[in-house]
């Protein structure tokens, strides 16, 4: 039984008996720093039960606490705040239950209970990942560790866009001016140079809407009637007949897309268990559009078009297949679903990371999945998140304005490296070794930077800011990891003793108090989806900890216990700090 439930238990036995009066809820908050206290039990919305003044309930219920709660010490009422004060004892107990705790603040899995699948990342193969990609991957992969760590079963998968209108732009635009271009002869990763014919398209297209506008036509039509778009829609129902050539080539430079998606993965620390591909689901979520039509979940159109109507839900009319019979992103949507549950029947529920300008379609698909029929469908959530931005405007991949994924981490490692070569704190490392430690630091720096902001706010991302060694930053989380590590290097003594008789430092209770949220911030992230927590959590803990070490001599305290015990604190906050940011996806270096 946790403290806080102790403590529930005896206040509302002290209301029984000072007050007659029985109570559901108390009300607890952590002590203000300016108060002295552990703990604070709130008295107001006691007022709506027991006729009295606060500060006198807050006495009655401290004297009776005091008197029957062994670790309660003393306590002070302040107006209608109880601040209570815990024995040194039951914190020294606490640190030695979680001590030898590797993995402190994580829960195994329960056997036999429901998976959770975490969709990220979801791709187009016509263009390489970009800096709102690196967003959706890291919210996507941070989640489904967060929700690994809080005790359930977690398979973390994307779906691949490896079909439609966009993907024939890129495949017309090659064979129109590619002259047998390949990622070899180009000196380019694969999803780049395929990336490049999709803004060559885009270009032509703009420069056939002018030239139609010149001959009479309005804009309307223009975008309608150019060529190369018309094209473009005939190599999408070739490729769907199934064309030789049109799917040859389509393979051919999805291939190129998918290796280069690797090695950018790879960069950045992310990782599926399973993949799907939109040009396998598609077919079946025809054959449930098809159902739908016969259960008369679906209608058709006298254009030959298949629409739900959500009208009656609140919501309007959806079509889910187009008149010529090819598939809409909702027909791939609802086939993913339905594959996904038919490949994993463990999986109990699932979490879509899209951004937040596909909200009214995900409301869209997981009612239609309820009308389907599927009892899961009760189970589905949008991880909706906020776009990035850069101080230099808004990104279009049709126009090569994005910020490419890949060069953003080479930069993320360059800042990381003209800042600490500043620093001048890199005495005794290899040029391998500074190299490998500026990627660290980068990437660590780009991944909290990201993650620290709630999922649903817009972000405007600046690199060098983030790479800041002071402040609410990646690298200065990793600087204090890296200090503690030094310390416990220059430990010259056993530290491996269990102490339990010892006269806690104010700075030790408060970051012994920090180090007892944890299980409870990990907890609360799975349960609201944001990584957010626990950045800031960790961030907190750091700020505890370098305030303690400013305060409290360590390796220079007057007696060995003492010693031992902040080297014993020490590390385990060091530790605490790896595995809160392995939620996140960032590494932590042992030097610095």
């Amino acid at each position: 039984m946790s403290l806080q439930e102790t403590l529930s238990i005896k206040i509302k036995q002290a209301l029984l008996t000072r007050y007659n009066t029985a109570i559901d809820d108390i009300e607890f908050q952590s002590t203000r720093k300016d108060f002295t206290g552990d703990i604070t039990v709130v008295i107001f919305p006691m007022l709506r039960f027991i006729k009295g003044n606060p500060v006198q309930i807050g006495t009655d219920i401290g004297n009776y606490l005091v008197d029957n709660v062994k670790e309660v010490k003393a306590f002070n009422v302040v107006k209608g705040f109880l601040n209570i004060e815990i024995i040194d004892a039951y914190y020294v107990h606490f640190f030695n239950e979680i001590n030898a705790n590797q993995q402190y603040g994580y829960i195994n899995v329960k056997p036999n209970s429901k998976a959770i699948m975490v969709e990220y990342s979801s791709p187009n193969t016509n263009k390489p990942l970009h800096l709102g990609h690196i967003r959706n991957n890291l919210l996507g992969y941070s989640v489904a560790e967060i929700l690994k760590a809080s005790g359930k079963k977690v398979y973390k998968t994307q779906i691949i866009n490896d079909r439609g209108i966009h993907i024939c732009k890129s495949m017309l635009a090659w064979k129109r001016f590619g002259n047998g271009e390949t990622p070899e002869s180009a000196g380019l990763k694969g999803d780049k140079l395929v990336g490049n014919y999709y803004v060559k398209f885009d270009q032509e297209y703009k420069k056939e809407i002018g030239n139609l506008i010149q001959e009479g036509k309005s804009e309307e039509v223009a975008k309608k009637e150019a060529p190369i778009l018309l094209e473009a829609q005939n190599m999408l129902l070739k490729w769907e007949a199934g064309d030789e050539e049109t799917v040859n080539l389509w393979k051919t430079m999805n291939q190129w897309v998918y290796e280069g998606f690797d090695i950018t993965y790879k960069n950045l620390g992310v990782d599926f268990d399973t993949l799907y591909y939109e040009s396998n689901t598609y077919l079946l979520g025809k054959e449930f559009v098809a159902q739908g039509l016969r259960s008369g979940v679906f209608t058709k159109e006298d254009d030959g078009s298949v629409w739900c109507d959500l009208t009656q839900d609140g919501l309007d009319k959806k079509i889910v297949q187009r008149g010529d019979g090819t598939a809409v992103y909702m027909t791939q949507d609802i086939g993913t679903a339905i594959q996904r549950i038919k490949d994993y029947p463990d999986v109990g529920g699932m979490v879509y990371t899209v951004g937040n300008e596909q909200d009214y379609h995900f409301k869209v698909l997981f009612l239609i999945l309820k009308k389907l029929g599927f009892e899961w469908a009760e189970n589905l959530y949008h991880l909706s998140y906020g776009m990035v931005d850069l101080p230099s405007g808004k990104m279009k991949s049709r126009e090569g304005t994005v910020v490419d994924a890949d060069d953003l981490i080479e930069e993320m490692a360059t800042t990381a490296g003209e800042i600490s070569e500043e620093l001048g704190k890199l005495e005794g490392y290899s040029d391998e070794e500074k190299q490998e430690l500026y990627k660290t630091i980068g990437l660590g720096a780009l991944k909290y930077y990201i993650l620290k902001v709630d999922p649903k706010k817009r972000i405007l991302f600046d690199p060098k800011e983030s790479i800041d060694f002071q402040g609410n930053t990646g690298p200065f989380i990793q600087y204090t990891y890296a200090r503690i590590q030094s310390i416990i290097r220059k430990a010259d003594f056993d530290y491996s003793v269990v102490l339990t008789d010892i006269e806690l430092h104010e700075k030790e209770k408060e970051l012994l108090k920090q180090l007892q949220l944890f299980p409870e911030v990990i907890q609360n992230a799975a349960e609201t989806h944001s990584p957010a927590l626990i950045a800031n959590y960790t961030y907190d803990l750091v700020k505890e900890f370098n305030s303690f070490y400013q305060n409290v001599s360590i390796l220079g305290a007057d007696y060995l216990n003492k010693k031992i015990f902040r080297v014993q604190l020490s590390k385990k906050v060091a530790l605490t700090i790896k595995n809160a940011f392995k939620l996140l996806g960032i590494e932590v270096p042992e030097r610095m």
